[in-house]
């Protein structure tokens, strides 16, 4: 991460300007909690359009100024010349930095890697769509890609080096129906439309013996995977853990209507190398089929991050929650406060899912509050924490 250490008694008089770099504010940490005991700030940066925070810690001696890991924006050439500017602004004698080697690399184009805000807010394809969950090498995927050239394949992965090798092959062969997106599965179904998926590969997910509540399949996974499921459209299990095989086959035996079918054993037009090496050793390969019947309404996905009512910190202040509050399917954790000599408050908290948390600044100016770099991706459950999160800013108990 880059960073610079220097020694500079005085903190830079905000807002102020340098080399194109523009500092709005410095927020001082306030210890709420005996947790953290020493002081640290967070410096408002705007560089090549992007907005983003630094921390500014000491460190022996000497001070430590570095990216903040929360806000953090690409390339990281914008990070490192607001590295530098700060220093140089302040006149800071610099004891190390690793911040002066800019590449100025230019990242290749990658047309059929979509991050969530694509999904979220532009994606409604006029063709039919088929997922596969943790695409692994990709090869499964580009088969069916091929084979269904009026098909648009969504590839769903968290392992990034598996998704970069499987946008080579994308490229290499030419191939224009996939897009890939590292995103959790479990969250990912909300912002599809209902009742528009042919088909829904889950192939070889990790078993997750030890900590179940991490498998994909659930029963809200199942009930989203046939929401967005057309009708004739399959949810397809394939494994090679027993255990795993006994789970969903109980969840999916206990829906309230539906139709499966199990096999043991069948061939694949195309297998990944380990399921060939799982064949050879003479391990059982099963499958496990969710058909729909049914059509399900629209769902609609609510978008609403707003803070209606004007927030009066200095009233909150010593009351305001800071251990993790934890719900049935969601949870709010207000971490660290910082304050600047004007009042403005930045709060930094972690919220949403289990599955997929996120970590996120508010901030709250002259009693109006909003999200730092913009608001949340509206899945239900970072929703739900934002409620809550109104309530403890306004101090209500209901």
């Amino acid at each position: 991460m880059p960073h610079i250490q220097f020694t500079k008694n005085d903190l830079i008089k905000t807002p102020c300007e340098q080399d194109g770099v523009n500092f709005n504010f410095c927020a001082k940490s306030y210890n709420f909690t005996q947790k953290h005991r020493k002081t640290e700030y967070k410096i408002a940066v705007r560089n090549d359009n992007k907005d983003f925070l630094l921390t500014l810690k000491e460190k022996d001696d000497s001070l430590l100024i570095k990216a903040d890991k929360v806000t953090r924006v690409t390339p990281v050439d914008i990070v490192k010349s607001a590295l530098n500017a700060y220093v140089k602004a302040i006149d800071g004698n610099i004891e190390f930095s690793n911040t002066n080697n800019f590449h100025q690399r230019v990242e290749p184009e990658k047309e059929y890697l979509k991050d969530i805000e694509y999904f979220v807010n532009d994606f409604n394809p006029n063709r039919e769509i088929q997922i596969e969950v943790g695409f692994g090498s990709g090869r499964h995927l580009i088969h069916q890609a091929i084979q269904n050239p009026d098909v648009l394949f969504i590839g769903l992965e968290i392992h990034t080096p598996s998704i970069e090798q499987m946008l080579k092959q994308v490229k290499l062969q030419n191939i224009t129906n996939i897009l890939a997106i590292n995103y959790d599965a479990r969250l990912f179904m909300e912002f599809i439309h209902s009742n528009k998926v042919g088909k829904i590969f889950v192939h070889f997910p990790v078993p997750w013996d030890k900590k179940p509540h991490r498998r994909v399949y659930s029963n809200e996974f199942i009930n989203e995977a046939l929401r967005v499921l057309k009708i004739g459209g399959t949810l397809e299990l394939r494994t090679d853990s027993r255990k795993y095989f006994d789970y969903c086959t109980h969840l999916l035996t206990n829906l309230n209507k539906g139709r499966i079918t199990i096999d043991i054993n069948k061939d694949l037009e195309v297998s990944s190398k380990y399921e060939d090496r799982w064949k050879k050793q003479g391990k059982n390969i099963y499958d496990v089929v969710l058909n729909c019947s049914q059509e399900d309404e629209e769902k609609i996905v609510e978008n609403n991050f707003d803070f209606e009512q004007k927030v009066n910190f200095d009233e909150i202040k010593e009351t305001i929650e800071t251990k993790p509050i934890v719900r049935q399917d969601y949870f709010l954790h207000l971490e660290v406060i910082y304050i600047t000599e004007d009042n403005t408050v930045l709060i930094k908290l972690t919220f949403g899912s289990f599955n997929r948390p996120l970590s996120k600044y508010i901030m709250i100016k002259n009693g109006d509050v909003s999200y730092f770099q913009g608001n949340p991706i509206p899945t239900s459950a970072n929703l739900k924490a934002h409620q809550e999160l109104k309530k403890i800013l306004t101090n209500d108990n209901s």
